[in-house]
């Protein structure tokens, strides 16, 4: 069954290999920049998620402020396993293809795929904090994984498998956080110099015992 899987994983790869080499010059340029700067998407939506859950509460402001945590968690996962399947990239299999990506050395294998790994740990990490935007961040985690195997640098399950397991860990360690990271952040919205990072004006004041109180405190609202 594995075997299988595998078989026709490298007859996709090899399928998508010869069609990423017909295409015009700066479309596989374009795809060989997309395959990094894809993940710049997560960085944004991060700090929008961040942003957004200043207006909302403590869980979500901790679930926005550790998302890339979660994500680089989520990497060392990935490159651990990865140490344990010394698999070639297609690039290095399929020596007879030309590949829009230049190929890695021996010993830098391809199972999981570490991009595919980052970015479903940063779309799980930023639907935890903000639902809404699940439609985008799918929709680029995806993108990510696909690019990774235009270019010739992973098989389809490589970043099948790097996209939910980027994404199992992300949830795993962000929901495993959530009460600590909320009462971290309510501790931080009690003092005043940090309380901008975590609380937006139009949010209210802190409920802690060092909250203000009288018309200051309802002027923060």
């Amino acid at each position: 069954m594995i075997s299988e899987i595998l078989a026709i994983s490298a007859a996709w790869s090899r399928a998508v290999i010869e069609f990423a080499g017909g295409l015009h010059p700066w479309v596989r340029e374009a795809a060989h920049l997309g395959t990094d700067l894809f993940l710049v998407v997560f960085a944004v939506l991060f700090v929008a998620a961040w942003w957004r859950a200043r207006s909302i509460d403590a869980r979500l402001v901790g679930l926005a402020l550790f998302a890339p945590i979660a994500t680089v968690v989520a990497y060392g996962v990935s490159r651990t396993v990865k140490s344990f399947f010394e698999q070639l990239r297609p690039c290095q299999a399929m020596t007879d293809l030309a590949t829009i990506a230049t190929c890695d050395p021996l010993g830098d294998w391809s199972f999981p795929s570490n991009h595919s790994a980052i970015a479903g740990a940063a779309a799980a990490a930023v639907v935890i904090a903000w639902r809404s935007a699940a439609p985008i961040a799918v929709v680029f985690a995806v993108l990510e994984a696909f690019s990774r195997v235009l270019v010739g640098a992973h098989y389809p399950h490589d970043v099948t498998v790097g996209l939910l397991l980027g994404a199992a860990v992300a949830t795993a360690v962000s929901l495993a956080m959530a009460r600590p990271l909320t009462a971290l952040v309510e501790k931080a919205a009690e003092h005043e110099h940090l309380r901008p990072l975590v609380r937006s004006a139009s949010a209210g004041a802190p409920h802690g015992p060092n909250a203000s109180t009288g018309p200051r405190a309802h002027a923060d609202a």
